[in-house]
């Protein structure tokens, strides 16, 4: 029985439904006024977020059965575990650009705005690709497989991207010139910049002209950052789910709503999940394996699942285990 999630419309609809809503009340009703978002609003919105996620996949439980509901849990949890070093970078965009506090949650509305349309289009279109790349079925060490050339070239670059996340430099983020990036370039070529902030403008007037306000190019930038995010964390949950685009797209974006609460929570406190990178590359690594291996071995997705877990577990833990150390030595 095909239990892919195209074939139950009613939950594809209650989805966009949901997510229309809650979008609509998040701008409208919520944060209709233009404020700092505090901590403890941030949790509010955070456990909204992640129960809202956690329902959702009960659905899939319920009609798709217990192997769509892991797939949704593990490409949920992969898409969250990634997006957290999305935070790193936000964190050093708003600085770079002095963007007032006030400001930070309309910038990442409308990068989330930007990400629905970005992500649909990457997964729709890469599992379309996958299922196009299937080779003839061949004897490969006694085993008759079909191999993926995208997803073989998807899984050596996680391998790559995990072992290069692992070992790279935190300073190298940090002395970056943000304004330079293309999402500022293009704002830039096509518009004149003020330098000032005005409000929640995008947009200003001056000397009867329209221009552009800075918030615009920090804007073109997050959304830009997410783009290069995506190139990581897209090929990894189509390891999860290659033959079902909506359980990718509905974790995905799940995932994603999620992540401004989640920034305004753990902003200050980022600095406490030193080893969290090295959980993460471990996740992408053995992501990548898991898609090398396919042809002739399968990973279920509930042992993917527990993995995956277990190294974000083990992850945050040991950095927390570590704050007090690390509070001595100073």
């Amino acid at each position: 029985m095909d239990n892919n999630l195209i074939n139950h419309p009613g939950v594809i609809v209650g989805f966009a439904v949901l997510v229309l809503v809650m979008l609509l009340l998040d701008l409208g009703v919520f944060n209709k006024k233009v404020h700092a978002v505090t901590s403890k609003e941030a949790a509010i919105w955070s456990a909204v977020w992640i129960s809202l996620s956690m329902a959702f996949s009960g659905v899939i439980y319920y009609v798709s059965g217990f192997e769509k509901f892991t797939q949704f849990q593990s490409a949920y949890w992969i898409e969250k575990a990634l997006s957290v070093d999305n935070l790193f970078v936000f964190i050093l965009v708003f600085g770079f650009f002095n963007v007032p506090k006030e400001l930070h949650h309309k910038v990442l509305f409308w990068g989330i705005i930007g990400a629905l349309i970005f992500r649909a289009i990457f997964i729709f279109a890469g599992v379309g690709l996958i299922n196009l790349t299937y080779l003839p079925e061949m004897n490969v060490l006694g085993h008759l497989v079909r191999i993926n050339i995208v997803m073989m070239i998807f899984g050596f670059f996680l391998i790559y991207a995990g072992i290069k996340s692992g070992i790279s430099n935190d300073d190298d983020d940090e002395e970056k010139d943000f304004s330079k990036s293309a999402g500022a370039r293009l704002i830039y070529k096509l518009f004149k910049v003020s330098k000032e902030f005005v409000g929640g403008n995008f947009f200003t007037v001056e000397n009867g002209i329209k221009i552009a306000t800075p918030l615009l190019v920090v804007v073109a930038v997050i959304e830009f950052t997410d783009v290069l995010f995506a190139v990581d964390s897209i090929p990894a949950i189509f390891a999860i789910a290659p033959d079902d685009p909506l359980i990718l797209y509905t974790s995905n974006i799940f995932a994603i709503l999620g992540l401004r609460a989640l920034y305004f929570l753990l902003a200050n406190f980022i600095h406490m999940f030193s080893l969290l990178k090295y959980g993460l590359a471990v996740i992408l690594s053995f992501i990548g394996v898991k898609m090398v291996i396919a042809p002739i071995y399968h990973i279920s997705s509930p042992l993917s699942l527990s993995i995956v877990g277990g190294v974000l577990v083990l992850s945050v833990i040991g950095s927390l285990l570590l704050v007090p150390k690390a509070a001595e030595d100073k």
